[in-house]
Order: C-alpha cells, then structure tokens, then sequence
C-alpha cells in the first residue's frame, strides 16, 4: 500500500467516527484530492445530498492547484445546497513530500442551533421590571431587624425615637418587602418601635 493509501485509509477511518458522533448535525467528507472528478472518497452525516464518487468543490480544487494553500480552513460560514447555513472547517492532509493528498471537511449545520439560540432567548425575556425589587429569598428576623435599624439611622433617629408619620411609612414598607410574612413579625415590631400591635395593624389599613 502506498503512503497516500495509507493517508487516507486512516483519515476515513477518522471521517466515520467524527461523523457518527454527531448524527443529524454534522456532515464529515474526506476527499480524495488525487481525483478531483470523484474526490468523495468517505462521508458520513449526509447532509448536503452528495454521495462516495462526486466530484470535489470549489475550495477542493483551489487546494489542489496551489500547494500554498492554507493547511486548515477553520470555522467559514457556508450552506447547504437546501440554504441552511453552515459552519465549515476544512484540513487538508499532506503526504511526506508536501503534496496535498486529501482533504477532510466538517459542515456543521447551525440552522438548529440558531433556532434553539433563538427559542432560548425568547425564553430568558423579561417583561417591564416590577414597580419594586423582589427578592425570591425568604426573609429572616435578623434582616427585620436591620432594615428597621438602617431605616431610623437613615433619619438620624432610633427607631423608637422616630415620629409617628415615619413608623407608618416603615411598617407599610416592611410589609411591601415581605418582612410581615416572618414568623412573630408584628411582636419583633412592637418591640423595636416602641408601639402596640394594634398601631401596627393600623398603619397597614
């Protein structure tokens, strides 16, 4: 067996299993650049509708006329012959002389992937924000407690020290933000602000 048998007798093996990996999304070609008239030598995946023995591509037949040619082709944008965009990376495989023997190309097919990306998208969406911040955290007694201390110190006052008008304001705020729905919350407040449950029940009427 000559070396460029070899070559590609190893690199079909290498086409099969790529392809094989991803079935129904990536078609892998190897081509055999020696006859650019029936190049195909091995694909697997199939989605372009060529089948073994069809003839090179465009960028098949500029490999073969200039050894120059880039070794790796990686990542181009390209389409299948039904317009679904692809995704292209092309290898080209020198024998021990430097001549390019074949070639093993990937098409990734992205049209699903952009359809997912898509559906993904509309499903991450949010809509206008809330008219306050939620928090999806439950609440514990210690956070009461700060936002009941931070508020007064905000007003340079304890919080018992502060007015009726901003103990209203408080408590209505607290219940906004979900600090009412802790267990032994309204006595917690009773305690901190100095007032009676009922005061408490009423500022929130």
């Amino acid at each position: 067996m000559t070396e460029d048998e070899l070559l590609l007798r190893e690199a079909e093996k290498i086409a099969h299993a790529v392809g094989r990996m991803f079935p129904g999304l990536c078609e892998v070609v190897l081509h055999d650049l020696r006859d650019p008239a029936h190049a195909v030598r091995a694909i697997e995946g199939g989605l372009s509708g060529r089948a073994v023995g069809d003839p090179a591509t465009e960028l098949g037949l500029a490999r073969i006329a200039d050894a120059e040619f880039p070794d790796v082709l990686q990542n181009y944008p390209n389409r299948f012959p039904d317009g679904r965009p692809a995704k292209s990376t092309s290898i080209g495989l020198r024998n021990s002389a430097g001549e390019y023997v074949a070639a093993l190309c990937l098409n990734l097919d992205v049209s699903l992937l952009g359809s997912a990306a898509h559906a993904l998208t509309r499903l991450a969406a949010t809509g206008e924000p809330a008219p306050l911040t939620e928090s999806l955290r439950a609440r514990t007694a210690g956070e009461l407690r700060a936002a009941v201390e931070d508020y007064a110190a905000e007003r340079g006052h304890t919080p018992r020290g502060l007015p009726a008008a901003a103990k209203k304001d408080l408590v209505r705020s607290l219940k906004e933000r979900g600090f009412l729905e802790l267990k032994n919350a309204v006595p917690s407040l009773t305690e901190l602000l100095g007032i009676s449950r009922a005061s408490v029940y009423n500022y929130l009427r």
